[in-house]
């Protein structure tokens, strides 16, 4: 069992299916069991992943002060993780609105409110005892970034839609991070060309791109290796909202475990495809013995 520290962004999430995108004007609609709300965001979605895969967590998070804090907490605690280091010192809790099709297109509003203005202090007892540092990438984890480095752990981060290797606001998570993700959404240019801008310039590790349909793409340092992986699917796609921080989540469980970055990589693509056929970024997540079973069914 791996000991991570996962600091990050939590809200308060409501999902609303609807018919078709674009949305056109209607007074009311009826969407019987369409509209559920519920704890997420990425740091909840991520240790809610890694504690099923069977890993001890250890959270950092900021709420507010209000009933969308205390609903939170409670299902912090449903996971089975410590509730311990949730600070409520923003003016309210983060909330976000995902409208979602049949054909998994999403729609996202997300109110961050203060998260991004206020500071979280890193004592060294809050990352001394973690095997890995997973640093989300909200301004208040910009500290720790340095000190999780200083301290010779491994770091990791998803900076998810990035469309510039020199991108100013993620810049310091791209440069502090031994393993790197993020998504294929908004790159413009030749992926691979993109990933190796990325590694010249910041050395990581290991950098692996989320392309959905099309499956992942990996730059592996130590090998010199590119690994193209098409997309697995292992059911019916019900809603791709936490899809990225499930591949993300999964991957780094893998790789702790000691498995190879292809390897792990496989297992990640079979865990995705799995909890994207629930509703909602932080349902659907499946234990090892399942994702094991998945893989030998689906080997690719």
């Amino acid at each position: 069992m791996k000991k991570i520290l996962i600091s990050g962004l939590i809200n308060i999430e409501t999902t609303v299916k609807v018919k078709k995108f674009p949305i056109e004007y209607f007074p009311i609609d009826y969407p019987f069991f369409g509209v559920n709300t519920r704890a997420s965001g990425v740091a909840y979605n991520l240790a809610k992943a890694l504690k099923t895969l069977g890993n001890d967590i250890k959270l950092i998070t900021m709420t507010g002060n209000d009933f969308g804090a205390a609903y939170v907490t409670d299902m912090v605690q449903e996971c089975g993780i410590s509730t311990k280091y949730i600070k409520r010192t923003l003016k309210a809790t983060p909330n976000s609105v995902i409208l979602y099709d049949e054909e998994g297109k999403r729609q996202i509003y997300c109110d961050l409110k203060d998260v991004q203005d206020t500071a979280y202090e890193f004592e060294k007892e809050l990352y001394e005892d973690c095997d890995i540092v997973i640093a989300c990438n909200t301004n208040f984890n910009r500290e720790l970034l340095r000190k999780a480095k200083e301290a010779g752990k491994l770091v990791a981060t998803d900076v998810h839609v990035l469309s510039d290797v020199n991108d100013e606001y993620n810049r310091d998570f791209m440069k502090y991070a031994d393993i790197l993700f993020l998504s294929d959404e908004n790159i413009k240019t030749d992926c691979k060309e993109f990933l190796a801008q990325i590694e010249n310039r910041y050395e990581n590790e290991i950098i692996v791109l989320g392309m959905g349909k099309k499956g992942a793409l990996m730059y592996v340092k130590k090998e010199d290796e590119f690994y193209l992986l098409p997309a697995v699917k292992v059911g019916e796609v019900v809603n791709t909202v936490g899809a990225g921080d499930a591949l993300f989540s999964s991957f780094i469980h893998y790789y702790a475990k000691g498995f190879a970055p292809l390897e792990a990589l496989k297992r990640a693509e079979v865990f995705a495809s799995y909890k994207i056929g629930f509703d909602g970024a932080a349902n659907g997540f499946a234990d090892e013995e399942t994702v094991e079973k998945l893989s030998l069914e689906n080997a690719f």
